[in-house]
């Protein structure tokens, strides 16, 4: 990790409009949160449907494309990138600061917030609140990842970004049983699952297979960012 790198990130990240966002999104997940607190609605069914199609399903992936696509994108629209790899800096290193950055960002932005809207809603009971974040820091790892090799891959990395979490995911992974062996999403529904108390969480996809799939696809999109980004210094110098 470079510290420079990091610190040039965090303020393009956060100095932008997409600062807003992030804290926007969070802060409505906890209104929805204090509201359904204070409804007489079964509480555990709240908990369950707000943390894992509010918060899992729309809030983690949301902030991961915001955040993943944010720490690269706009310097490779502006040819700023340019500047940053004319510098003695191994391509691997740039990505994985890079990531480093979108992670932490994502966590802090989205898994943080999930475990307050578990806490408010249902406390500690059934380990809901402590398995949906869990959910969340993984799923938000892997999103950080997929997303940051779409910005380096294309310029229209929000769009395939949306294409995925809103199409492929929302529509197709949660209608669709084979598509959900394929989804971030019921990845990290998965592991919440297994944390949670038995029967309190509802998943297709079993815990042995969606770990190994994180991992694969987090290492794998962190490599091939890597391998892309040295790519673009060649085309950027010719």
């Amino acid at each position: 990790m470079n510290v420079t790198v990091a610190r040039l990130t965090v303020r393009g990240l956060l100095g932008r409009r997409r600062g807003i966002l992030l804290l926007v999104v969070p802060a409505v997940l906890l209104a929805i949160s204090v509201f359904a607190r204070n409804s007489s609605a079964d509480k555990h069914d709240l908990a369950v449907n707000i943390l894992g199609t509010l918060s899992l399903g729309t809030l983690v992936p949301i902030l991961g494309l915001v955040v993943g696509t944010g720490v690269i994108s706009t310097e490779i629209d502006d040819g700023s990138i340019v500047y940053l790899l004319a510098k003695p800096l191994p391509r691997w290193k740039i990505i994985t600061t890079k990531l480093a950055v979108a992670v932490v960002t994502t966590w802090l932005f989205a898994a943080v917030p999930t475990l307050l809207a578990g806490l408010i809603i249902y406390g500690t009971q059934d380990t809901l609140a402590i398995a949906f974040t869990l959910a969340a820091l993984v799923a938000g790892t892997a999103y950080s990842a997929v997303f940051l090799l779409l910005g380096v891959v294309t310029r229209h990395a929000v769009v395939a970004g949306l294409a995925y979490a809103l199409v492929w995911e929302s529509l197709v992974g949660n209608f669709v049983k084979g598509a959900k062996t394929l989804s971030i999403q019921q990845w990290g529904l998965s592991l919440a699952k297994s944390v949670a108390a038995h029967g309190t969480i509802d998943a297709t996809v079993a815990v042995g297979v969606a770990v190994p799939l994180l991992i694969a696809v987090t290492v794998a999109a962190t490599v091939f960012a890597s391998v892309k980004l040295a790519g673009f210094t060649m085309t950027a110098e010719d």
